[in-house]
């Protein structure tokens, strides 16, 4: 997921929020029944995370230790118990709860978002992941038996997994919440110890988060690290178990490079740009409605945002108007003052958006605040396709739509770019949609909504080439940060293996020949 990247520039002081978080001061023991001290008083204090807009960052001459603190706990044994990671699921769920205002009150300050935004994209579907694995742990956790052929007979032989280690989990600055403790939880499942470096760019939710953490969980099987690109680069030289890294391409290689001097398997959650194919006959109003709401949320910096829609030429114009009224329903007559929309993380990052709005006439929107570092959700039409809104993700809240002959014309133009990491369309036609499944690669597919996929959380999420590596949510989740070990056991009696030790007679090997494949 193209969704932030950990060693960028760190953002502007934010502009002043109406809406201030309140410094958390809950000290409880660890539960995991550690007799372990108190955490001392918090040294990245939000307070001053939203005073400076920046974090205080880890010595890195300490993130050594640290690696080598959680690598103790986990080789201790005191992750592997199920009991032990469902006590850190159901505390992960109770911070979620208990801290729920702070959580979203750090999120308005870093990203403008709305509390019922924070609980919707963020704090929700953290709970709902942990409460999933929590019911379903015992279950995905049995042995899975696998045949063994008459071959071995008597044998048995089956899988089951077993936790990988010491995990690394790098978060990204747009949903720094779900991006960062959704991985979490499937850690805790797998029975991992692990460190957490939240993102710089995001700064009052990194301190809360370095605070609540220590807290609620385990505080000697997870950490968290606060910093940039130092910190960053100081965590990868460590040997992990496996990175989990949430982010930009960029930085993705430079976390596949550092991974590769200890050969650590990575997880690469990246973006791309997700196209919307929208055919002439569908219902324009609902259709703009779903891709507007795709597309804005979080003032369009979502990985998984419709990054440019491709439409029949008879049905441009109409798709424009709806998709300026459905921006008007959502957000008012003029978005930069509503409350339900957020703005753009740093001073960088809305420069450079401001710099694509010429690279397409403007239907709607286009107007911004500089100062508070807002732009509104735009419709562009008349975009080259070789201009820069079109040649990289756009990570913001303008929406080229493009005229397309039909969906093989589509099909065609989605191929010729790399592979996204999400890809949608709205068609009645079932011939449509199977062309589509048939003929593009993509993370996820989806017909008739934008977005909303997410939520389901059993369907893994990952992206395919460019726009990822590994996948997540659900079991997917424990897949990931586990080691599905092969065994298998024979008794010593009957010794049937006998058959096959040298040497072999014509009338045993016929006797094989008909035994084996």
């Amino acid at each position: 997921m193209r969704c932030s990247s950990p060693t960028a520039s760190r953002a502007a002081p934010r502009p002043s929020s109406s809406r201030a978080a309140r410094a958390c001061t809950s000290r409880r023991s660890s539960p995991s029944g550690s007799s372990a001290a108190p955490a001392a008083s918090p040294q990245y204090a939000p307070k001053r995370a939203r005073e400076t807009g920046r974090v205080t960052a880890t010595d890195p001459a300490r993130i050594p230790e640290i690696a080598a603190g959680v690598r103790r706990a986990f080789d201790s044994g005191r992750t592997r118990p199920i009991a032990w990671r469902l006590r850190q699921l159901a505390a992960l769920e109770a911070m979620l709860v208990e801290r729920e205002h702070e959580l979203a009150a750090a999120l308005h300050d870093d990203l403008g978002k709305s509390a019922a935004e924070a609980f919707v994209t963020e704090l929700s579907v953290v709970r709902a992941e942990a409460a999933t694995a929590r019911r379903r742990l015992r279950r995905w956790l049995r042995p899975r038996p696998v045949r063994t052929g008459l071959a071995l007979a008597p044998a048995r032989a089956w899988t089951r997994y077993e936790p990988l280690g010491a995990v690394l989990i790098i978060g990204p600055w747009n949903y720094p919440v779900q991006l960062l403790l959704a991985p979490l939880v499937g850690a805790l499942a797998a029975g991992d110890a692990a460190v957490l470096k939240p993102s710089e760019l995001a700064p009052v939710t990194s301190a809360l988060l370095a605070e609540l953490l220590p807290n609620h969980l385990d505080r000697e099987a997870i950490a968290v690290v606060e910093g940039g690109a130092a910190e960053t680069q100081a965590l990868l030289a460590q040997r992990w178990d496996r990175i989990f890294y949430t982010g930009g391409g960029r930085v993705a290689r430079i976390v596949a490079r550092a991974a590769a001097e200890h050969l650590t398997p990575t997880t690469l959650e990246l973006g791309g740009k997700s196209p919307v194919y929208v055919d002439e006959g569908v219902d324009l109003a609902v259709a703009a409605r779903r891709i507007a709401w795709g597309k804005f949320t979080n003032a369009g910096q979502t990985c998984v945002a419709p990054d440019y829609v491709l439409v029949a030429p008879g049905a441009r114009d109409r798709l424009v108007r709806e998709l300026g009224a459905a921006i008007a329903e959502l957000y008012g007559p003029d978005p930069l003052e509503s409350p339900d929309y957020g703005r753009i993380v740093s001073r960088d990052h809305f420069d450079r958006l401001s710099a694509l709005l010429g690279d397409g006439r403007i239907a709607v929107g286009g107007t911004s605040d500089p100062e508070g570092l807002r732009l509104a959700p735009t419709v562009l039409v008349d975009v080259d396709p070789a201009s820069p809104v079109m040649q990289e993700e756009i990570f913001g809240p303008i929406l080229p739509v493009l005229v397309t002959p039909g969906p093989r014309e589509a099909i065609a133009f989605v191929r010729a770019r790399p592979k996204p990491l999400a890809l949608y369309t709205f068609t009645g036609s079932r011939r449509v949609r199977r062309a589509f499944a048939r003929s593009t690669s993509s993370g996820a597919l989806v017909h008739g909504m934008t977005l909303a996929h997410l939520a389901i959380g059993e369907l893994p999420f990952g992206g395919v080439g460019e726009s990822g590596m590994g996948a997540y949510h659900g079991e997917a989740s424990l897949r990931t940060f586990s080691h599905e070990r092969a065994e298998a056991a024979k008794p010593l009696r009957p010794d049937t293996l006998a058959l096959v030790y040298p040497p072999i007679g014509r009338a045993v090997m016929r006797l094989l020949r008909r035994l084996l494949p």
